[in-house]
């Protein structure tokens, strides 16, 4: 006997997360395009080379019409702050490179999370953030590298904690994470 799907999950913030390539962003722009008539792309990188501009350019032109972009590599909460807004979903590419970035910027990052997860809750509009998952790869050779590994490892969960939904995309497939049932087990 097939079971009917479970019905659509309204979210006002949901956690897309996925590894290097894995459709998710692709699956958050596709998502706020069902959304919302007015978009914005909270973009955190930036151009710091010739091939990351180049990067941008070609996300911007397969955006197409319909998409404001603004770029904030650091000030991602003040930005969350001022765009969210009711008739308006925010899309956030990436959460990655907020945290390379505010790392570089010697930012205190235990604030800087909790910070993000406080702004989450008072966010007028929906937003839509995007995340890679690097901790299912090999432990990284320096000692940064295991920094940043493990503070995106803490970012991932905080933000999966404080936000409505969480969708794991893996080969372009993605896969709800949150709100689920958790298993209840029979202790006998």
């Amino acid at each position: 006997m097939n079971a009917s799907p479970p019905p659509p999950i309204e979210c006002r913030s949901l956690l897309v997360l996925g590894g290097a390539r894995s459709g998710k962003s692709r699956y958050a722009l596709a998502l706020a395009e069902q959304g919302a008539r007015e978009r914005l792309y909270l973009a955190t990188g930036s151009a710091g080379d010739e091939e990351m501009a180049v990067r941008i350019a070609r996300h911007k032109a397969e955006r197409g019409a319909g998409w404001t972009t603004l770029e904030e590599p650091v000030a991602l909460c003040a930005a969350l702050e001022a765009q969210a807004l009711a008739e308006r979903v925010v899309l956030v590419d990436c959460l990655t490179l907020w945290l390379a970035n505010a790392m570089f910027a010697a930012a205190d990052l235990a604030q800087e999370v909790k910070k993000l997860c406080t702004t989450i809750a008072r966010l007028n509009g929906p937003v839509i953030f995007v995340s890679n998952e690097v901790g299912a790869g090999i432990v990284p050779e320096t000692k940064l590298g295991r920094e940043f590994r493990d503070w995106q490892g803490r970012l991932n969960q905080d933000v999966a904690r404080a936000c409505d939904g969480v969708v794991l995309v893996a080969a372009g497939l993605p896969t709800l994470l949150k709100p689920s049932s958790e298993p209840q087990f029979a202790l006998r």
